[in-house]
């Protein structure tokens, strides 16, 4: 059974990633999801085997998209940063664009 994270992390987490990282949801979501098409995409939850993502497909529809940690399950909040930015990583090299610096 994956980790579950409490009330306060989960806010936390998915109020930085769709009000600072929008993009890099959507960046996420077609990397991972490409036959969706997605238009735009919004972090809903995670728990400590993945992160899952609500994608707006170019038909209008909205399907959940679950993408597993690259690193294997985690327990720890900080983790999930790590883990989120490794996912951003790879879709960038998915889809051929340059990464920004991580700080």
């Amino acid at each position: 059974m994956p980790h579950i994270f409490d009330d306060d992390a989960l806010a936390g987490v998915l109020r930085h990633m769709n009000g600072d990282h929008a993009d890099d949801n959507l960046l996420i979501v077609r990397a991972f999801a490409p036959a969706l098409d997605a238009r735009s995409a919004t972090m809903t939850t995670f728990d400590g085997d993945a992160g899952e993502w609500a994608a707006v497909a170019s038909d209008g529809s909205t399907e959940p998209v679950r993408i597993p940690w690259p690193g294997g399950p985690i327990s720890e909040r900080r983790d999930v940063r790590r883990e989120v930015v490794a996912l951003y990583d790879e879709a960038c090299a998915r889809l051929g664009v340059a990464p920004r610096p991580h700080g």
